[in-house]
Formats: C-alpha cells, structure tokens, sequence
C-alpha cells in the first residue's frame, strides 16, 4: 500500500481549478519532484497532503501510522528559542533524545545555543529542516528547499536527502537539484497531475513530444468542430433530415472545446540594448575592502583583488551568504570604493542594477506605479506601450496591476523587478540573485535572453545550471577576502577545482586569464612602464569620443536611407557607395573604441 494517496481531489479559491479530479501516490523510499507554473497550486497540494487545507472534494489516505513532516516555503512568524529549541519543538510527544536533535543541528551545521531570530534566511531554513527530520518521517514535504542557501549548503542538503531513508516530495525550480534526487517527476499543470517514470531531463524531451501531439490533436478537434458547425447550419430541409445521433456529437464537441484549459502564458521578456561602450568595462587593481576602519582586526570582505572585465563578458559570482558577493558587485559597479587599490571603468557604461533584496520596489506603490514611476506608458527601444499591455508580457492582469506591490508573492515580485529593470536601455547588467522564486520556463527564458544579450553581465547566484548556461567566467571566493577567477561556469570551477585537488595538471584553460583576443596589450617603455601619453596622442585621446558620435550619427543617416524605398531608384553607384558605407562604418566605430579604450588606460 502506498504511503500517501490522493484520489479525485478538487480545489478552487475564486478561480480556476487549482486540482481537477488530481490522482496521485507517493510510495515508500522514492524522492518525487513536484513541478509547474508559479500559481498552479503546488503548495496547495503539499498542504493537502500535510492536513493543513482541506480539499473541496476528494480525499488523502494515509498508510496507518506514517509520519509526515513538511518544510514550508514561507518562514514561520513568531518561532522562540535556540536553533536546537526549534529542532527540538518537531519531536512528537517530546519522545525524541536529546542527542538526535543536537546530531541534526551538527550535521545541519548550526550553533545549537544560537537564538533563532538571529540566524541567516539560510540558517533558518536549516532548522526548519532539522525540526522537520527531528521525528524520522516516513514522508518528508519540501517547499522550495534550496531557497536561501548557498552552493555549499545546497549540496549538503542534497547528501541529506540521498541517505534519508523516507520518501520525499519535494517543489523545486533548481534544475539542477531535480535532476540529482528525484527517481519521479510529477507536474501540475491546468489542474490534473501527471506521473512521469523518469528523471528530469528525460521528463523535458517527453513533455515536449506531449505538447507538442496534443497542439495536433486539438487543431484536427477544431476542424471536426468547424465543419459540424457548417453542416448544422445548413438549409431547412438539412435541418429537418439531419442525424440527431451527430447533433449529440456536436454538441458534445462544443462542451469540450468550452472545457479545454490552454496551457498557461509565457513571460514575453525582452533586454533592452543601451549603446555600444568601450571594450574594457572594469578593471579592478589589488582592491582591498572591509567595513571596520583601516587599523581594525576585522578580516577583510575583499583583499587585494585584481581583474578586467571586458565587454560581452558573462561573469558569475559564487561563494558562501555573507562572503562578500553583493560588496564585490557594488564595488565593481562603483557604488562603494576601495579602501585600497584602484577600480577604473570604461567610457559610455550603462548600467541597470537587480538587487536581491527588492529594495528598489515600494510596497505601498501599484505594480504599475513600480514599474512606470507613475506614467501611463513606458519607452521600449523608442517606441511607446501602455504600462498594463507592457505587464501584460510579465504575467501581470489588469487587475494584479493596480494591486499593491506589498500583495505579490515571492514569484511575482522577482517578475516586476525584470519588467522594471528592462525598461531601462544598458550595456551592463548587474544581477544580483535573478533566479530566486522563478518558475522554470520564465528562468530559461532569462537565461535564453542573457546569452543573446551583446552587452557585458554580472551575476550574482546559487543556480548551478543558470551560471553552466550563461557564464563565460566566474568569480569564487576561497576564503580569506580571496576571490579566484576561472574559466566558464560552476561545473567548469568544479572540474578545475577536483584536477588540482588530485594533482592533475590543469589545462592551460583552468584558470581565467584576461582574454587575450580582446585585451589590447600595454605599450610600456624600455623599463617596464607604461608609456605616457604624448601630446599628439592625448590630443586624439580627447577628440576620439567626437568622432565616435559623428560616426554613429552618419551610420543612422545611411540607415534611414536604406530604409527608404525611393532610394533603390536613384543611380546605382549612388547604392553601391552607400551600401558599401554601411558596411565600413561599423568597423570604424570598433576601432575608434578600441583606440580610445588603449588610450584611456595610458591616460
């Protein structure tokens, strides 16, 4: 007998059917993953199982005695104590010893007399962990568990979960930590839940099959229906002969057209482009960083850390909460300053900032208010659209746009962040934990959408197939203020990381070096230093940034004569030398940039 049996279970709050006639088991010793669209009811559904909710119709049958303990998404308000005090509260009847609660809180790697309040968002989520293992459940409910913890603590928590021995289901938007636990998919999706006999990457190319044979069955539906329709509204007599066994079948056709439930909308993200910087972004010198004064014996956030980031580059940070990520980002982008070394930015930068704790929305503001500072429309490359059609492309309804941003949940705040953030035109993009609370389509979407992207990003995050998916190089820290650049995404550092730690030689490509195609090397004098400028060069280091701006004033000139269809009835010389400017220009604002970028470090 099955642990936990849902059958025939039905919800609603207002809207849709959240669970339609929804089926599901859950087996001793399998790890099932639970996935859908943020608002399809999975946490309804874990809450159901839990006793918490009770459905509108339908019931859960639990195996006699089985124990089931849930790790909600939320924090729980108003929890007393030490971390072991909130392990210890899960114990049923207070059975539990003393030192299985204070094993949890080692393995968990907590400070067991550390109040409660005082500990991280990741902290906390540890200990809900523990108070939700303190009772050995045979079945242990997750809600986005990976939530707020960093790499190494996700990892942890997946060592956890491989040698627990009960089943777990579990809601995740982490690709990555799918495709590591789960022994079954199930999805939700437009009410009824689906089992798929897989792991998760196998489960994508079979969904896709899936949608992709219902989209065909639909459209042969639709045209039974539309030529029934015809043959109805034929003439009297074809009204009077006709076969009322067909008439039942249309009418059956139309209830089942009316009843169809079309998969929910897509997020229609697009980056909006600023204008073409130079091609040096960042280049931080032996920048040192800390919060307590120069003579304090506070350890440094940031200790004599060097490196050059180059346009288009896609850089990852990685390391620990608390490490020091946000304050790097800030001192990279130059909203703090070094206490020591030098941070030096390229001409023309255009940066648009997502910051992780959403401090850039007000809560007493409408979604609209958010996004458009008060105005009707908002400007996208040029053109205008009406603020409710632009967070309509976000998922966001008439109705959910003049609610209050307070009212959003966590999904929906990160989702007016972006449709904020890309109103603005930038050629650097500073993201800072983009990926929480995402649902899976909309994440690869951003993800889709970064890659494509012509200008330079910097990303702070924890998910490890987001930074495999879009990094070109990514920042680790390792300890000490120490923060080490490696080529490519996590798996990249995780493959250098395990070749140096079993002494293999690391290919030349392990470490990331400044790229060489793109670096423009120093000119230096006899003894080793820089050159300075003579006059002559810093005459055209000043006029470079004039030229630039006529010719990208001349190269819209030829564009809009391009563009105009008259022009393709003038001489043909006329065309080939304006086409041919076309092409040339492009390439002279490139050098010019890169002449003025080897200029300006000289400078």
């Amino acid at each position: 007998m099955a642990l936990i049996s849902c059958q025939r279970l039905h919800i609603a709050f207002g809207g849709p059917l959240l669970l339609e006639d929804a089926n599901l088991q859950i087996e001793r010793g399998e790890r099932v993953g639970l996935v859908g669209r943020n608002g399809e009811g999975k946490s309804t559904l874990l809450n159901i199982i839990m006793g918490t909710v009770a459905p509108d119709a339908g019931k859960v049958i639990r195996d006699s005695g089985a124990r089931v303990s849930l790790v909600e998404q939320q924090m729980p308000e108003r929890l007393r104590g030490s971390a072991l005090d909130v392990i210890t509260s899960g114990s049923l009847d207070g059975m539990t010893e003393d030192h299985h609660a204070e094993r949890l809180c080692s393995l968990l790697h907590l400070d067991a007399d550390q109040p409660f309040s005082t500990l991280s968002g990741g902290q906390k989520r540890r200990a809900l962990l523990g108070k939700a293992l303190v009772c050995d459940p045979d079945v242990l409910l997750l809600d986005e568990p990976t939530n707020h913890l960093d790499l190494d603590h996700i990892d942890q928590l997946e060592t956890i979960l491989l040698r627990f021995h009960g089943s777990v289901f579990f809601i995740t938007h982490d690709r990555t930590f799918l495709q590591r636990l789960a022994t079954r998919i199930v999805e939700l999706d437009r009410g009824r839940l689906t089992s798929w006999e897989c792991d998760y990457s196998t489960f994508l190319s079979r969904k896709d099959e899936l949608l992709a044979n219902e989209e065909k069955e639909w459209a042969l539906l639709d045209q039974k229906l539309a030529k029934e329709e015809t043959w109805v509204r034929q003439g009297i007599k074809a009204r009077r002969t006709r076969n009322e066994g067909r008439v039942r079948a249309l009418e059956q056709l139309r209830r089942d057209r009316a009843d169809r439930r079309q998969p929910a909308g897509k997020v229609r993200l697009n980056v909006q482009e600023g204008g073409r910087s130079t091609a040096k972004i960042v280049e931080a010198k032996q920048v040192t960083f800390g919060y307590g004064t120069t003579d304090s014996p506070t350890p440094r956030v940031l200790q004599s850390f060097s490196s050059t980031i180059y346009r288009g580059d896609k850089v990852g940070i990685i390391g620990p909460n608390g490490c020091g990520k946000t304050t790097l980002l800030n001192l990279l982008i130059g909203e703090l300053q070094p206490q020591k070394g030098t941070v030096k930015h390229g001409a023309r930068l255009e940066i648009a900032y997502f910051d992780q704790h959403r401090d850039q929305l007000d809560s007493t503001l409408t979604v609209a208010e958010a996004v458009a500072d008060g105005n009707e429309y908002v400007t996208l490359g040029g053109d205008r659209k009406h603020i409710y059609g632009y967070l309509q492309d976000f998922l966001f309804s008439s109705e959910t746009a003049r609610q209050p941003v307070g009212s959003l949940s966590g999904g929906e705040r990160n989702r007016l962040l972006l449709a904020k953030l890309f109103t603005q035109p930038a050629n650097v993009l500073v993201l800072d934990e983009p990926t929480n609370d995402l649902d899976t389509d909309t994440l690869e979407l951003l993800e889709a959408r970064l890659v494509a992207y012509d200008g330079t990003v910097l990303v702070v995050s924890h998910d490890r197939t987001f930074l495999d998916n879009l990094c070109t190089s990514t920042l680790v820290f390792e300890g000490r203020g120490t923060f080490k650049e490696y080529v490519g995404g996590y798996s990249d550092w995780q493959r250098t990381v395990a070749a140096r730690e079993s002494e293999q030689p690391t290919s030349p490509g392990g470490d990331a070096k400044p790229r060489g195609s793109q670096a423009k090397p120093k000119l230096k004098s006899d003894d080793g230093k820089p050159k300075r400028l003579s006059y002559k060069e810093r005459q055209e280091w000043t006029s470079l940034p004039g030229q630039i701006e006529e010719l990208e004033q001349e190269l819209h000139e030829v564009h809009e004569r391009l563009a105009d269809p008259v022009f393709f009835q003038e001489d043909p010389s006329d065309i080939r030398t304006v086409s041919q400017r076309a092409k040339e220009i492009p390439e002279e604002i490139e050098r010019a940039f890169d002449r003025w970028g080897e200029l300006d470090e000289r400078a």
